[in-house]
């Protein structure tokens, strides 16, 4: 007999998640070949504590979880060093067994609409070329594509960037 199969449910951070979403970024950052040493968000050293960062105004991550497991998330926050009115996109990381299910879309939009009720009006990402599925989400929700980074996201290795206005 097969055991039951829930289907993935969408849900805020919790603290408990700290390690369990850590890891996923970990591991599929490793499938990419994102490195620590080219800036990519395993450098990032609030990794281990995102419910801490994310619990600061104007932030938010989600969780995805399946069968009790974490295997994705995302989240939004103000830009660092830049104009009060540009979040940032971050952390969008799914394990291979949920991904091509519209979880990220999905994700995505809540989060903008997140960053709406609470004043931003432009949203800004940076990602890789490595990423094409991701690239294609982004464009497919309206970023546009931009030449120059914005902020200080100390993501020296994030050749591809993007900007939406909410």
């Amino acid at each position: 007999m097969n055991p039951t199969i829930f289907p993935p449910a969408l849900r805020p951070i919790t603290a408990s998640d700290n390690p369990a979403i850590a890891a996923v970024i970990r591991e599929v950052s490793a499938e990419y070949g994102l490195t620590a040493d080219k800036g990519y968000t395993v450098a990032d050293p609030n990794l281990d504590e995102l419910f801490q960062l994310y619990s600061q105004p104007g932030h938010a991550y989600w969780i995805i979880e399946q069968d009790g497991k974490v295997v994705g998330g995302g989240g939004i926050a103000p830009l660092s060093c830049s104009e009060p009115d540009i979040c940032e996109l971050q952390k969008m990381y799914f394990l291979p067994t949920i991904r091509g299910q519209g979880l990220a879309k999905k994700l995505a939009l809540l989060a903008l609409d997140h960053a709406r009720q609470n004043g931003f009006k432009r949203c800004y990402l940076e990602t890789t070329a490595f990423l094409k599925e991701a690239i294609g989400l982004y464009e497919h929700l309206g970023f546009e594509h931009i030449s120059e980074p914005l902020g200080c996201t100390g993501h020296t290795d994030c050749e591809v960037r993007m900007l939406k206005t909410l």
